[in-house]
C-alpha cells in the first residue's frame, strides 16, 4: 500500500538559476546535482492537496490544503541507471500534523503556517493565487494563464522541471532518505502574466536572499493529477 495516496493540482513554480555551491549542504548522500543546460535551479512551487488518503484512510480537516516548497534537482544513480529526482530545502503546509509526520518519517523540512488560497477561471483565462503567512506578513505567489490546458514538449524547460520521480532527504552524513513519488505525464497552461513577493531571506535563509528581487528564469503552471508517495528507503553503506 502507498504511504499517501492525494491529487497535486493547479502547481505554480517558479524556477531560479543559483550558483551549485549554495546547494551543497543540502545536498544528501548518494546524490548529485542535476544540472539543466548548464545551470542549478531551485523552484519554489504551490499547490492544491486534494483527496489526501495516509494509508488508505481520509484523515478529518487534513483531505484539502495547500502548500508551497522550495526545492532543487538532484539524480541517483542505481543498478547503472539514474534516478531523477528533488530534495526539499523548505516545505509550507497549514497543518501541524502533516508538517509533524513528514519530518518524522521521512526526514523532510515542514513548517505549518496559515495558508489560503484562490482560482478564478473563466473561458480564456485562469487565476491561480497561493498564500502563507509567515511573522504576520503575507507571501504571495500568483499566476494568470490560458485556460486551455497543452502538452508539455519533450526536452523543454517544463519537461525537466516536472519530471522528478523521486525524493532524496539527508538523515545524516551517511543515510539518506529515498522515496517514490508516482504519477502520469502532467500537461500545462501557458502562463501569461505572474507576481511573486517572497521573502526568501527570512524564509529560506540569508543564501536565498538575492531572489527576493531576482527574475525568475521561468515561470510554469502544471494541471497536475493524481499521484502516490511510497515507502520510504533509507540509502547506507551496508
Amino acid at each position: 500500500m502507498s504511504f499517501l495516496v492525494a491529487e497535486w493540482r493547479r502547481l505554480a513554480i517558479a524556477n531560479y538559476e543559483v550558483e551549485p555551491q549554495i546547494l551543497q549542504k543540502y545536498l544528501p548522500k548518494y546524490t548529485e546535482l542535476d544540472i539543466w543546460n548548464g545551470k542549478a535551479y531551485v523552484s519554489v512551487v504551490a499547490f492544491m492537496f486534494k483527496n489526501t488518503k495516509v494509508l488508505g484512510v481520509k484523515v478529518p480537516f487534513h483531505i484539502n490544503f495547500e502548500e508551497a516548497n522550495l526545492r532543487f534537482y538532484v539524480r541517483h544513480k542505481s543498478a547503472g541507471k539514474w534516478k531523477r529526482g528533488v530534495v526539499f530545502i523548505s516545505e509550507i503546509v497549514p497543518k501541524f500534523a502533516i508538517a509533524a509526520v513528514a519530518n518524522l518519517l521521512y526526514k523532510e523540512h515542514y513548517s505549518a503556517m496559515p495558508m489560503r488560497h484562490v482560482w478564478f477561471d473563466n473561458e480564456k483565462e485562469l487565476l491561480t493565487k497561493y498564500e502563507w503567512r509567515y511573522k504576520g506578513s503575507w507571501q504571495r505567489f500568483e499566476i494568470r494563464s490560458e485556460a486551455n490546458l497543452l502538452e508539455i514538449p519533450s526536452g523543454s524547460d517544463t519537461e525537466f522541471i516536472t519530471e522528478h520521480y523521486w525524493g532524496y532527504s539527508r538523515i545524516n552524513a551517511h543515510k539518506t532518505v529515498e522515496y517514490e513519488v508516482t504519477h502520469p505525464r502532467w500537461h500545462h497552461y501557458k502562463v501569461k502574466d505572474y507576481e511573486i513577493q517572497v521573502d526568501f531571506a527570512n524564509l529560506y535563509g540569508h543564501e536565498f536572499a538575492h531572489l527576493s528581487q531576482a527574475i525568475p528564469d521561468s515561470v510554469m503552471l502544471a494541471e497536475g493529477s493524481p499521484i502516490t508517495v511510497e515507502s520510504r528507503k533509507i540509502l547506507a553503506v551496508q
